[in-house]
Parts: C-alpha cells; structure tokens; sequence
C-alpha cells in the first residue's frame, strides 16, 4: 500500500521512524556524541519531529511510504519546487527490507501518482559511493544529469554526489542534453 503524508498527523510517527532507525542512531552518535545512546536517539528524534513540523508546513511537500504486509518498509521526502517539479530525499528502506526491491517499488508508485496529475520531473542527488541506490533510481528512470548533485532546497552543490533527474510526459521533450 502506497501511504502520502501531506502533514505530519498522517504519519504513524513510530512505524515511519522505524525506516530511518539506522540513520537516526548515526546522527545521535555524531550529535550527541556525550549522551547515552538512547538519549542520543531520543533527542535526534525530537530534532526530527521538529523537522517535519517544519517540512510540511511547505505547500506541497509530502513524505511518500511503503506499506507491505502491514510493516512500513521504505519512504522518501519530495519537495515541490513549481508545477509537477519535485526534489527528492530522505529514500531510505528498513535494513531488514534491503535488497528485496522495496525503494525501486515505492519510487514506481511515486512516479505513477504524479503522473496522474500530469507531466513529471523529480531531481535527486545520489552519493557515487552508493551504488545500491544509483542502480534503484536508474532502474526507475532516473538518469545522471550532472557530476555534482544539487541540493535544490539550499542551492549547493556535492561533489560527491551525482546529480539525477527523472522525466515524463511533455517534461521529457523540453529537456536539452
């Protein structure tokens, strides 16, 4: 089951940070380096919930979730940015749901809801040491468009990621090599 959250009381707070377990407790550790772990994570997830007060207090900014078996198994955060443009974020998958197609699953559902509204372009930065996630968004239509990923939110550019964009429709024909 595909789950939008266009606010944050659409969320199963618990079952939706379950997915970003891991990457919460490597914040905790970075952040809260001299707090007992599970303080750490306690406060990394109060900073996360503020963040998504935040976050969805954008129009259009939704958090997209992927249901299975009555366990959610993977999530990204799209940014709108203008009609039918979106950056991508956030794609994490469960550890104990990697490497069955979960996020290549959610990124189809995604797209296909979108492009019920119409033509689609969603941007996306992609470290290059990721090879699992480039080969996910590759699988779905996604294609390297750039050497640096541009975060389209604050404007930066990574070296060490690769800028990735996905097209549809009328959008695919407007974009120049």
């Amino acid at each position: 089951m595909l789950i939008r959250a266009e606010k944050k009381t659409d969320l199963d707070l618990r079952a939706f940070l379950a997915i970003y377990e891991e990457g919460t407790r490597e914040n905790a550790a970075e952040f809260y380096p001299d707090e007992p772990a599970e303080e750490g994570v306690r406060k990394e997830e109060e900073s996360f919930s503020a963040f998504l007060d935040e976050f969805f207090a954008k129009p259009g900014n939704t958090y997209w979730i992927l249901e299975e078996n009555s366990v959610q198994v993977s999530a990204l955060r799209l940014s709108r940015l203008g009609p039918g443009f979106y950056y991508l974020e956030a794609l994490e998958t469960r550890p104990d749901c990697r490497r069955k197609g979960c996020a290549a699953r959610l990124i189809r559902a995604v797209t296909a809801e979108l492009e019920k509204q119409g033509p689609v372009r969603i941007c996306d930065c992609v470290s290059k040491r990721n090879t699992a996630s480039l080969h996910t968004h590759e699988s779905c239509g996604f294609r390297i468009v750039s050497e640096a990923g541009v975060d389209y939110l604050s404007g930066t550019a990574n070296d060490r990621a690769y800028g990735m964009e996905y097209v549809s429709g009328a959008e695919a024909g407007r974009l120049t090599p």
